[in-house]
């Protein structure tokens, strides 16, 4: 029955991401914590784990998504290579950052930081050009920024590179194809970051590699990539600011949930 929920899951991650250029983490992590909670998984570990087994899936979600805007032309590789270098240890931070958080204290901020992307989707809000890219120092404290929350938050980053990118002047085609490259390094990064504060666990479940589930990263895997397409063609016939905001009721409604009902 779990490996259901997960190949359910892994084509709801993909579908959304693919309506609304979300990474699916931001789906993924709330479902995994309820059904780590329905397996009985340790409080302690469980918001975690979600987190960690997230991160691992951006990494084969997004793969797909840079080769087809590298095609294109459209990514800044030199911007992926300086934002890079503080995304990695932006990364690591939030690992080690969230292996000192409580499970149920981890669970609330992760509520708050879906309300806000709820906030963002319902209001459609998006940064106006007001600015140039900053230069290499700036780029790489701005990627420790991102790296930082996304590992946290167990998300791909593109909530949160996309809006900088697009206030510094950058097309906003070459902000999301720019973003999706970026989430390569968050992912990778994010999820050795959290196998390894989670390594020495004693509390962790059968057939987990430190914070990252196996078999909730196999069945989500094997199902997002394909329902990502298919958002993809859904995203041209559904009109998107409706489905935008119906999204943003659902994580209201995860938000309220683990803010004030966990």
């Amino acid at each position: 029955m779990s490996i259901i929920v997960y190949l359910v899951l892994g084509a709801c991650a993909g579908l959304i991401a693919g309506l609304f250029g979300l990474g699916g983490g931001v789906i993924i992590v709330p479902v995994l914590i309820f059904a780590f909670g329905l397996l009985k998984f340790p409080a302690d570990v469980l918001v975690h784990l979600a987190v960690g087994t997230s991160l691992a899936t951006i990494i084969i979600t997004s793969s797909s998504s840079v080769l087809a805007h590298h095609k294109r032309r459209a990514i800044s590789w030199p911007v992926v290579k300086q934002m890079s270098i503080g995304i990695i240890i932006g990364t690591w931070l939030g690992a080690f950052a969230a292996d000192y958080i409580s499970g149920p204290a981890l669970q609330k901020l992760i509520g708050v930081f879906s309300l806000c992307v709820a906030l963002q989707m319902a209001l459609n809000l998006k940064p106006s050009a007001a600015r140039k890219l900053p230069n290499k120092w700036g780029q790489s404290v701005a990627g420790t920024i991102i790296g930082s929350i996304s590992s946290l938050f167990g998300i791909g980053g593109g909530s949160l590179s996309v809006p900088f990118l697009s206030y510094c002047s950058v097309a906003m085609p070459n902000a999301v194809a720019t973003s999706s490259a970026l989430s390569l390094p968050i992912a990778i990064s994010g999820t050795l970051g959290h196998i390894y504060s989670g390594w020495n666990s004693t509390q962790l479940p059968e057939y987990s590699l430190g914070y990252l589930y196996l078999p909730a990263w196999l069945g989500i895997i094997l199902t997002s990539a394909l329902f990502a397409k298919l958002g993809a063609k859904l995203a041209h016939q559904l009109p998107p600011i409706v489905m935008k905001r119906l999204f943003a009721t659902i994580l209201t409604l995860v938000a309220i949930k683990f803010l004030f009902f966990s």
